[in-house]
């Protein structure tokens, strides 16, 4: 199963970008993983919400396919520990899911039409975090969830 994050902006903060790297790269010993990143929608200040939404919902749903699953993180989606995520993840590669697309909206979230495309919504907190650190969140949890299925020592219970 391949996995894509798709986000909003680059990340501009070095020691995030570090951060990225790393788990990326360590991704990369149990899945196809890659990060598409949309530029940033130009001359957004002259846009209202709903309108900066739906362009961006656009450049979205133009990085996925029919057969995706597109999984929204969303402080609305469903909460889960790291094991549980783990199940989550596994339940969808027996089921033989072939991509798995995450997405990190804007920072006015998604798009009505994003939200109808969604195969699910996902939150990593009831705590908000900047929509740069959500992605080293994410990637971590992705690590940590690859390592669980694989009974490796990097998660403690």
């Amino acid at each position: 199963m391949k996995v894509t994050l798709v986000v909003i902006g680059k990340t501009d903060k070095d020691y995030l970008k570090k951060g990225i790297d790393i788990y990326s790269k360590r991704l990369f010993h149990y899945l196809p993983f890659e990060i598409k990143t949309i530029p940033d929608i130009k001359n957004s200040k002259n846009l209202n919400t709903e309108q900066q939404k739906e362009k961006e919902g656009v450049l979205i749903l133009n990085q996925v396919t029919a057969m995706d699953q597109l999984i929204l993180l969303d402080d609305k989606g469903e909460e889960m520990g790291s094991v549980d995520f783990s199940k989550w993840m596994e339940k969808r590669m027996v089921a033989g899911t072939k991509h798995l697309v995450f997405a990190i909206g804007g920072p006015y979230g998604f798009s009505p039409a994003v939200k109808a495309r969604a195969n699910g919504k996902l939150s990593l907190s009831k705590m908000t975090f900047s929509h740069q650190m959500v992605r080293l969140i994410f990637i971590e949890q992705l690590y940590r969830a690859m390592s669980i299925l694989n009974g490796e020592p990097y998660h403690h219970e």
